[in-house]
Formats: structure tokens, sequence, C-alpha cells
């Protein structure tokens, strides 16, 4: 039996919460927020950036608009407990994701998940849809729904 991608979860995950099947590849990739932005042809604080931290033995998940820069010790205060930003291989084992392709659904593990109020004032964002090259369109709405996760103030104040 083979083994499925990671995109093909995303897929999963979205058509199992009712959202069309809109994930877009771009070969040149969308590793970064800046990457991604000029890919789909949006703004940087349209992409849907998931950002794992670990809190003890648990993965963390921040879905923050790609032009925040996250603030540990607000995620902290929310959890009530320190959190710091996890390694290449806890991201991989923790979500099933590679950085530079973790998406916001679609995990191998329920993490933690925690949701920047700021994308709600952005309409449609873009997330990445389990590969550093694939990118999926979703109202910013719609993405909280179908995480589940919790609004949050995760953005470092300028």
């Amino acid at each position: 039996m083979a083994t499925q991608s990671s995109t093909d979860r995303v897929r999963q995950a979205l058509l199992a919460a009712g959202i069309e099947d809109r994930i877009v590849e771009f070969p040149d990739g969308t590793r970064t927020s800046a990457d991604a932005a000029t890919a789909v042809g949006c703004s940087v604080a349209q992409i849907a950036k998931s950002m794992v931290f670990r809190a003890g033995s648990q993965a963390v998940v921040v879905i923050t608009s790609g032009a925040n820069r996250v603030d540990a010790a607000k995620i902290a205060a929310v959890l009530g407990q320190p959190v710091k930003r996890a390694d290449a291989n806890f991201v991989r084992d923790a979500t099933g994701f590679a950085i530079g392709g973790v998406s916001p659904v679609g995990f191998t593990s329920a993490p933690v998940l925690l949701f920047d109020q700021d994308l709600l004032t952005l309409g449609t964002v873009w997330a990445a849809a389990g590969s550093p090259s694939h990118v999926f369109p979703i109202a910013a709405e719609d993405l909280l729904r179908i995480t589940e996760a919790l609004i949050a103030d995760v953005r470092v104040d300028d």
C-alpha cells in the first residue's frame, strides 16, 4: 500500500470539512511567506503561516499572518506554560509535516492550535498544503472554523 503524501492528507482534511479542493502547486516553491505571496500574487499578510512551538512534549501550532512575528511570551501566557520554537525533527514527528510545508490542517496527531486574530481582517488567506510548493486559498473565517483554533493575540508588538 502506498504511503499517503502530506498534501493528500491536507486535501482529505479540507474535503472532510466541506472546503473545496483548491490546492495549487508552485514548482518554484512557497517555503517562506514572501515566496508564497509572490507566487500567488497576494500580500505577505495574507499568507497564513503555521509556526510550530513546543510546550513540554506537546506541539503548539500558531496560525499567523505572514506579516507578523510571533511572540513566544504571549503564547506562553495563553497556554499557562513556557514554550519554545520547535526544531525540524520535532515539527515532522509532531505534525507529519516538514518545515516550510506545515499546513494548518491534516496533522498526523492533534496539536494545540492558536489563531492569530489579525488573520480575521484579511478575507481570503493562503496556507501551506503539506509541502514547500503547495498552498491553498481559504476564507480566514473558514480556516478558523475548520481548525477550531483558539483566537489569540500572538503578534510581537513593535
